[in-house]
């Protein structure tokens, strides 16, 4: 069934929706193709964190909680599909209508919707959870209510929201909000709600124990209502999730050797393959898996916040990244056998084309020609080391850099002018100690170049608080991105989040050529605009030297108990973490 024919304004009526085309599973499918229907039910699965928590509610602005717990404790009105590049199917909805301009979306309740208190899931829970989360709730949730002009009941179980934009993608991103009990916070303070309580919601796990900072665990409601959707069928196998939270990555890798948990992500290549020879590997009672994907790259590296000077000068951005010799990193740590991350988007066909831009892409940039970066419009690349601990050539370049900046070194020291040598404050967490590794060796680079870093290690919660405010000079940063790019990459990179407390706008990027093309790939109506803005994006993100890259990861490394499987049909987004596993996964207690 077509979701609308371009002959008709009309919206009707479907069970899917996809950003571009027709989605790939027809009304009647039994499962998501990746699921096993026949997946035993039961067992329990054991994960390890890093770090802490200090709130039950992921969906406030205040405090922290492991990543798992957002994922887990609540649903959406629609699920997405790990094996289509943006495409959602019903799950608290039955259905959905939109007009050929997406100018508005409507919803329809399926009438079997409950939360786990037994109590329906109404309309009035669906606008409760927009109106709240938009405006009381966390950054992530604000910038998508601010974009819409009106929420109203249509009839028996159904809501409509209407866009004051023209944003194709609103209508999807709509369908993922979580639906959150509004009866439960009548009179309560959702905001500072910390450890108090937990929110309900309609989803298949609930919390069962917990103690802050060490663990937390959710079994199965046996009395979920959405057991029997296809959209469910062969996923959320098992009965029970327990984190377990540790100080660092390893004494948690030590508790995973040790058979305190059941599965463990690597993001190592060179540990993948050495440091797995303990006694439960070699006995087959520990299985590695590695998992691959067919999304872009994203990005992970050393953001570089230019709120601050002289981050704020390109040129001096540019002698930071000559500065960073990756291949001598990247051959210390992970014995060269991970490949550099080239720009935002790579390893996919929204990246950008090396070389000098042309066709629509370069239509795209030229009214900002003015004020573009150097290396936009011409083509640019992370600059490369010869691997040997010196990097002589790159420092030389980076001396260079820095004088056209107009910094000069003073007794040793640089200074960008001003009469305060610089300092660079680099914020990172307790538990990263990969992290630290690079800092150490990329501070005596910068050592030469007169620049002293501040290494500031810090504790979860400390993290978390100086991050919203923007207390560093340099981060560590990790973005994944999908095939299907959207309202997200304001979040990310809009010039909205500079001065916003808490946004994922980590470096500050304050481009109007970057929002406009944001703006332009949402508003594509065709898969050829949609490449050309996202590869105008990402020539724009790589040549603003933004973020220093590091490594990429084509497939995902878990190791795990040899009772953990998953299906032989792995779909295009199949290393995240987020729903592949544990979504699919089940426990063979045989």
């Amino acid at each position: 069934m077509a979701l609308f024919t371009a002959a008709s304004a009309q919206a009707e009526s479907a069970h899917a929706i996809a950003m571009y085309g027709d989605p790939a599973l027809p009304p009647d499918f039994v499962s998501l193709p990746y699921a096993n229907s026949d997946a035993p039910k039961g067992g329990r699965i054991t994960f390890g964190a890093t770090g802490g928590f200090d709130t039950l509610n992921p969906f406030a602005r205040k405090g922290s909680t492991p990543w798992h717990y957002r994922y887990w404790a609540s649903e959406s009105l629609m699920g997405r599909s790990l094996d289509e590049p943006f495409t959602l199917y019903g799950l608290l909805a039955e259905s959905i209508e939109v007009p050929d301009d997406r100018s508005w979306v409507e919803f329809t309740l399926n009438p079997a919707a409950k939360f786990s208190d037994g109590s329906p899931v109404t309309v009035e829970d669906v606008i409760w959870s927009y109106e709240t989360l938009g405006t009381e709730g966390h950054a992530r949730y604000r910038g998508f209510w601010q974009q819409v002009s009106k929420i109203e009941t249509t009839g028996p179980g159904k809501v409509r929201l209407s866009f004051a934009s023209d944003n194709r993608e609103l209508a999807l991103i709509a369908g993922l909000r979580p639906i959150l009990k509004k009866a439960q916070w009548e009179g309560k303070d959702l905001a500072n709600s910390g450890l108090s309580e937990a929110p309900i919601s309609s989803s298949a796990y609930v919390l069962s124990d917990y103690e802050p900072n060490r663990y937390f665990t959710m079994k199965r409601n046996p009395d979920y209502w959405g057991k029997d959707l296809p959209f469910r069928n062969g996923t959320q196998n098992a009965d029970e999730l327990r984190v377990e939270l540790f100080g660092d990555g390893t004494v948690m890798f030590e508790a995973f050797k040790a058979g305190e948990l059941s599965t463990y992500r690597e993001y190592n290549a060179n540990l993948w393959k050495n440091a797995y020879n303990f006694p439960r590997a070699q006995n087959g009672d520990v299985v590695k898996s590695e998992i691959p994907h067919q999304k872009p790259t994203g990005i992970t590296g050393l953001a570089l916040n230019t709120r601050n000077t002289p981050l704020n000068d390109w040129q001096v951005r540019e002698a930071l990244m000559l500065a960073f010799n990756f291949e001598y990193i990247n051959e210390t740590i992970t014995g060269g056998q991970q490949k550099r991350i080239a720009s935002y988007f790579s390893g996919s066909s929204l990246g950008l084309i090396p070389g000098a831009a042309t066709g629509k892409t370069e239509a795209l940039l030229a009214p900002y020609k003015s004020e573009l970066i150097p290396g936009t419009l011409e083509g640019y690349q992370p600059p490369a080391s010869d691997g040997s601990l010196r990097n002589r050539k790159n420092l030389r370049k980076a001396v260079k850099m820095l004088q056209e900046a107009g910094c000069v070194v003073t007794d040793g020291a640089l200074h960008c002018n001003s009469d305060t040598p610089v300092t660079l404050r680099v914020l990172i967490r307790q538990a990263d100690q990969q992290t630290k590794s690079i800092i150490d060796i990329y501070g005596q680079a910068l050592k030469r170049l007169g620049i002293s870093l501040s290494i500031d290690i810090v504790d979860n919660a400390q993290f978390v608080e100086r991050e919203t405010a923007y207390d560093f000079d340099i981060i560590p940063i990790r973005r994944a991105l999908s095939l299907s790019p959207g309202n997200e990459q304001y979040l990310y990179w809009g010039s909205a989040g500079v001065d916003q407390s808490g946004s994922r706008n980590l470096p500050g990027i304050n481009s109007p050529a970057i929002d406009a093309m944001i703006g332009t790939m949402l508003a594509a109506h065709s898969t050829e605009d949609f490449q050309a803005a996202s590869r105008a994006l990402d020539r724009l993100l790589t040549a603003g030297r933004y973020v220093i890259p590091i490594w990429q990861y084509d497939s995902a490394y878990i190791a795990h108990v040899k009772e953990l499987k998953y299906p032989d049909y792995i779909p295009i987004y199949g290393d995240k973490e987020t729903y592949f596993l544990p979504d699919v996964w089940w426990v063979d207690a045989e």
